[in-house]
């Protein structure tokens, strides 16, 4: 893949992309590694046409092919969004007469997958286990609470920096989640005060939230792991326990609590509903029990 060389077309597309839709350095960076892995096997397959010449077949081909080496169905799916996208922009710009993977989708055939979560008594042992002697102790401590209290991704909570944390309405600002999207979330009462209580001992106004204590440079999604792994270890909890499972556990108790899946979405930065749909399993048999809500008096009668 590193030796494909992209169409000067495509290279403007990323760069609308970039500068015009200003969409994440990461996200960028997916859809050039998409663009560049369809584009090698088309080189064998229809050398010569570009990617908005080719016919569905074609593009059933690559998939095909993708299986067979190993791709996963949910790698597939999103690289089939990134080419909607780019022949959705091709047909509009001219350059195709029309748009041949538009309504396409792979994601009706996708198995739903649990995503790993915590029960509540493994969180309620997670944090016991997260104890606030010395100062590096607080700092974990408060990595793992904001984690689990708030659902942040690993990116925004090395992003994070003190200006962010809004002391007079309780929130933090996330000014880089996914996509490029801003969201505020509100802190949990007894994850603020610990908070603050970093805060004022940190005694700093601006920069990282988090820091390494060797060198003091902003901590990264290596360090965040560190942390939870090193936590999971004392608490004894089996399984796999990553900063990701401590976002899932986030929205999966508030869908155990039964908070509304669109605030859900909202405090999670997801965008759309749908994405958090995934949650759905924390409540097994409710959709069923919602349904009989709306005939309350039949349910005796069978």
């Amino acid at each position: 893949m590193t030796g494909v060389v992209l169409d000067e077309w495509l290279d403007g597309y990323l760069s609308y992309m970039r500068d015009v839709r200003r969409m994440s350095p990461r996200t960028i960076i997916d859809v050039r590694c998409t663009l560049k892995k369809v584009s090698g096997f088309m080189q064998g397959a229809r050398a010569g046409t570009p990617l908005w010449k080719l016919s569905l077949q074609d593009y059933l081909h690559w998939l095909n092919d993708a299986r067979e080496r190993g791709y996963s169905e949910n790698v597939l799916a999103k690289d089939l969004s990134h080419l909607r996208g780019v022949l959705d922009y091709a047909w509009r710009s001219g350059r195709a007469d029309r748009n041949v993977l538009d309504g396409f989708s792979l994601q009706d055939t996708l198995r739903k997958v649990e995503p790993r979560s915590l029960t509540l008594e493994e969180a309620e042992s997670l944090v016991r286990a997260c104890p606030r002697q010395t100062a590096e102790e607080r700092r974990r401590r408060i990595v793992v609470l904001l984690l689990y209290g708030c659902g942040f991704r690993t990116a925004e909570l090395c992003g994070l920096d003190v200006q962010d944390v809004n002391v007079e309405r309780q929130e933090i600002l996330v000014k880089h989640g996914k996509g490029g999207r801003q969201r505020t979330i509100p802190v949990p009462a007894a994850v603020w005060t610990e908070l603050l209580a970093y805060l004022i001992e940190g005694g700093r106004k601006r920069g990282p939230l988090f820091r390494t204590l060797a060198k003091g440079a902003r901590l990264g999604a290596s360090d965040v792991g560190d942390i939870v792994r090193a936590v999971a270890a004392q608490a004894a909890i089996s399984g796999k326990v990553t900063p990701r499972t401590l976002r899932h556990t986030f929205g999966t108790h508030l869908m155990d609590s039964g908070v509304d899946l669109a605030v859900i979405s909202s405090l999670m930065g997801h965008r759309s509903v749908a994405e958090t749909g995934v949650y759905l399993h924390a409540l097994p048999g409710k959709s069923q029990a919602a349904v009989r809500l709306l005939f309350p008096g039949e349910e005796g009668k069978r």
